[in-house]
């Protein structure tokens, strides 16, 4: 059944949905007089647009010229709350910046929910409450969705799943497999600080400032670099394997290697020092608010300029450069002035970091 969808037109029931002390049961799945009560009290009531409102098993609009950009993602984040966001504002973060990374500007979002038999609806109510906070910030709507409820013990609490919809404006070309031997390679700022973040209330972490998220939608800081610079060959949000995977990602792609600086990679000192701490290279830690750019030399630093005027990119830097080399390899070089293989990593560091 459509979380969103018809069976409460009126959308007044016997009793009110008690989001303080009441939890999800089976009966909130089952497609009846409970499923309709959660969907209008709590989807409805905090999603709610003009879209939503239809009320039908899907949302219809119509779409503007170009070509048309979707972006599917799972959240089973862990911890749901953490410094910085929560499953319910990254799971819109994350399909916007998906979308985003074509250099499509975002229209649209669907939303599935899995919850657990048991689970806090007061709980559940703050999620759905950032979630509408983060798509209104973004100005892009949760328009269809849907819940399932499993049984106590068969799921974590809620995952999420997100879909997003987008269209590319005429003339942008961007795509992973178009990193050229020149290009400069740019990232929009300190990296590490979602997986730390997440990290540090898994282990109940103290450092002496608090690391937040950096869980951010980042189709604004997209639109204002191309605004500046055109000719933008690739763009990668370094999620989950964190920068070094996703230059792995974009080397194999594009069939180059890349060389990069140890010492030009912006990164905060609460988040390096808990790293060493730990035994985690940053490099491999999920960012969720960050992008990596590719675009040629000779516009690297007119880029460079256009993130830095844009809040989400204040810290961006000129971090290396693509080179020609069949097999490639991710090679850097260190502070000490020496060169390693930033490899694929083999694992993964962090899981449930998204």
């Amino acid at each position: 059944m459509n979380v969103m969808d018809g069976n409460m037109t009126d959308g007044r029931f016997a009793l009110k949905l008690d989001t303080r002390r009441g939890a999800v049961d089976m009966s909130h799945g089952s497609g009846g007089r409970a499923t309709a009560q959660l969907v209008a009290e709590l989807f409805r009531r905090h999603l709610d647009n003009a879209l939503l409102a239809q009320g039908n098993d899907q949302a219809a609009f119509q779409v503007p010229a170009g070509r048309m950009v979707m972006a599917t993602d799972g959240h089973v984040v862990s911890p749901l709350f953490f410094p910085g966001g929560d499953i319910g504002s990254l799971a819109v973060h994350g399909s916007i910046n998906d979308v985003a990374m074509s250099g499509a500007r975002p229209l649209y979002l669907s939303a599935g929910f899995i919850l657990e038999e048991g689970f806090p609806l007061g709980d559940l109510e703050r999620i759905v409450v950032s979630m509408a906070e983060a798509a209104r910030r973004a100005g892009v709507p949760v328009v269809a969705g849907d819940t399932k409820v499993v049984e106590s013990g068969k799921g974590d609490g809620v995952f999420i799943t997100t879909t997003g919809l987008g269209i590319v404006p005429e003339g942008v070309e961007i795509s992973g497999g178009l990193a050229r031997p020149g290009d400069a390679i740019l990232v929009s700022g300190s990296i590490g600080d979602h997986g730390i973040a997440i990290l540090s209330k898994r282990e109940n972490l103290e450092f002496e400032t608090e690391i937040r998220s950096d869980s951010a939608a980042l189709h604004g800081l997209v639109e204002a670099m191309l605004e500046t610079v055109s000719e933008i060959h690739c763009l990668r949000d370094p999620t989950r394997g964190g920068l070094g995977t996703t230059l792995n990602e974009l080397a194999q792609q594009s069939g180059v290697g890349m060389r990069i600086m140890e010492e030009a990679i912006p990164i905060k000192p609460d988040v390096a020092a808990a790293c060493e701490l730990l035994g985690i290279d940053p490099l491999y830690v999920a960012n969720e608010g960050k992008l990596v750019a590719i675009c040629p030399a000779g516009v690297a630093q007119d880029l460079l300029a256009a993130m830095r005027r844009h809040p989400l990119g204040a810290e961006a830097a000129i971090i290396g450069e693509v080179v020609a080399d069949e097999h490639g390899f991710v090679q850097m070089e260190t502070g000490f002035g020496g060169q390693r293989m930033v490899d694929w990593p083999a694992g993964e560091q962090l899981p449930r970091i998204c």
